[in-house]
């Protein structure tokens, strides 16, 4: 199919007018399908000022007000011989702080506040004279001759504190939040040397697992897998095959790269959705970079599908929510579809954006579908925040100060869990804290502290645009170990007519704009902007690559001056 443009320059400006009829044909999410194109009550906040906002206000030590600090010292050195500080899970958490000697503190709060101050420009090495990514090191739980990053220092502490048992992917997610920190910092001491034994134990694991990974845990001191009460998680595999990519895209041992491809052969081989909890779409994201980067045909339609329809075994419908609940649009948020009508939890729908926003550069097929979806969770997560939600949609707004601006509520619940609640009208923000340590956690408890720390995922993804509901999203901002490459973005138009969007591009810089949805180059010798159009319903992936830059195709790739371009291209020259 021919495509043709014609550029008009006014003001500076270069205008395009591009055929929107996109080579590469768009693939649907069934469950985004459900979702409206335009959210109602339509208003993305600035999640980035957001973020910066929660690290300067959570890690003051010298913070006023009831339950405040909500950072404290625990000098109890273990793992590695220094004191670290710990970040509260929730306000007022009755487990920690100075209780259980100052030990108990999760890896999905300090980690994930680490890693979201660091995506949105802060350096957490030096702050404060503090070393928060250093800190990283003592969830490196020797002790226990585990050998990999868990969510807690000490997790027998945890079990004391009312923490939690032996559950897969508490076990596996900090090791993909610490890979990603060392990505950020590659050069800081002793990460290194950890990130390769965590990649060893889990190839190890996948060994022993031998494609089956329907089990509750994995002793990864005893090398063994484990049954107990908790469901069988199968989805851990997906955990596994990221982080062992991760471990080969960096340190090149052919063996990681081994056990990426057997994970994932494992968790694809699944006969019904094994998701349990937020390590499904990285399985969904590792199938599209890895068929683009190595020529794999893993089923990256199937694993998307697990991501959003909600689970049929154990976790009965968890995945994405679809609904507008009282003139309140929810859909995008990420949790159970079913638990008392739908509760969406914060943490979940950030952390969903660090895999399938860059999923989209290895292949363009599903842009508009993971655009749709972006807009939605971008829209309905605000109303986690107790200054977006209406009060009588709040379990307690007259204690939601307590959070100064920053803390945000746990979840999204169509029908409270607390009965005391019940008459709050859906949607209703609350968390569940009190339920942690029954009669001891107060009501604050209920402003998740360890979710709103992941606010730096969107803040580096989402920038708006001139054009109201048309989002620039980042692709390479959580695009973890990848390889060299040209500023990328995607926009999704949501309108039933084409829009004409503004693209900025780096200043200094003399650059082509490269469409990878259209297969064309949609501006030329840009230096300042350049409007382009995007058609109805219709997305555009803009590569930003040096103006004049030289072209080649390596079989589906496109590449400009030997970097890939278009993983998936359509026309070879």
């Amino acid at each position: 199919m021919k495509k043709t443009y014609f550029k008009i320059a006014i003001a500076g400006l270069l205008f395009f007018t591009i055929n929107t009829e996109a080579q590469v044909i768009q693939k649907k999410i069934a469950r985004v399908e459900q979702m409206p194109n335009i959210p109602a009550q339509l208003e993305i906040i600035d999640y980035k000022k957001l973020a910066l906002d929660f690290d300067k206000t959570v890690f003051d030590f010298n913070a006023k007000g009831k339950y405040w600090p909500l950072v404290w010292m625990d000098d109890s050195q273990k793992n590695y011989p220094q004191t670290v500080v710990g970040l509260y899970t929730a306000i007022a958490d009755v487990r920690q702080g100075t209780n259980n000697k100052g030990m108990f503190h999760e890896a999905l709060a300090t980690m994930g506040a680490t890693l979201g101050a660091t995506l949105v420009g802060i350096d957490k090495r030096n702050q404060q004279d503090l070393n928060y990514v250093g800190m990283t090191k003592n969830y490196f739980n020797s002790e226990t001759s585990w050998d990999i990053m868990m969510n807690n220092t000490c997790p027998e502490v945890a079990l004391l504190g009312g923490g939690y048992g032996r559950d897969w992917w508490y076990d596996v997610y900090p090791n993909l939040l610490f890979y990603a920190i060392y990505d950020k910092y590659p050069n800081e001491p002793g990460l290194e040397k950890m990130a390769r034994k965590i990649a060893d134990k889990f190839y190890e694991a996948d060994v022993v697992l031998n494609g089956n990974y329907d089990y509750s845990f994995f002793d990864y001191a005893k090398m063994k897998p484990m049954k107990n009460s908790i469901c069988a998680q199968p989805d851990a595999a997906a955990g596994h095959a990221w982080v062992l990519y991760s471990a080969y895209k960096k340190f090149g041992d052919p063996k990681y790269l081994k056990g990426a491809k057997s994970a994932l052969a494992a968790l694809e081989s699944q006969k019904i959705n094994p998701t349990y909890e937020l390590l499904m779409p990285f399985g969904a994201y590792l199938s599209a970079r890895i068929n683009a980067e190595e020529g794999t045909h893993y089923d990256t339609d199937k694993m998307l599908g697990w991501t959003f329809d909600g689970t049929a075994i154990c976790r009965e419908g968890w995945g994405v929510l679809v609904g507008n609940w009282n003139g309140f649009d929810i859909s995008g948020t990420v949790g159970s579809t079913v638990d008392h009508g739908g509760y969406g939890f914060l943490m979940n729908t950030y952390d969903m954006a660090w895999p399938m926003v860059p999923m989209v550069r290895y292949d363009q097929s599903y842009a508009s579908a993971i655009g749709k979806w972006m807009l939605n969770a971008a829209n309905a997560s605000r109303y986690f925040y107790p200054q977006y939600m209406p009060d009588e949609h709040e379990t307690i707004p007259q204690l939601a100060s307590a959070g100064k601006g920053v803390i945000a509520y746990e979840g999204i619940i169509k029908k409270s869990n607390y009965d005391k609640y019940s008459y709050v009208e859906a949607p209703v923000a609350q968390g569940d804290g009190p339920l942690w340590v029954l009669g001891q956690n107060p009501e604050e408890s209920q402003l998740s502290v360890y979710g709103s720390g992941h606010v730096g995922i969107f803040g580096s993804i989402i920038k708006t645009t001139d054009v109201d509901g048309i989002l620039q999203l980042n692709l390479l901002a959580t695009d973890f170990f990848h390889d060299k490459a040209y500023p990328s973005f995607l926009y999704y138009n949501p309108y039933n007519e084409t829009k004409t969007v503004t693209i900025t591009v780096e200043k200094g810089k003399k650059v082509d704009l490269y469409n990878t949805v259209s297969g064309t180059f949609v501006a030329k010798k840009v230096t300042t902007s350049a409007k382009i159009k995007i058609g109805a319903l219709n997305s555009a992936v803009i590569v930003c690559v040096p103006a004049g830059g030289k072209i080649k195709y390596k079989g589906a790739k496109m590449l400009v001056n030997n970097i890939v371009v278009d993983y998936n291209s359509q026309t070879q020259k």
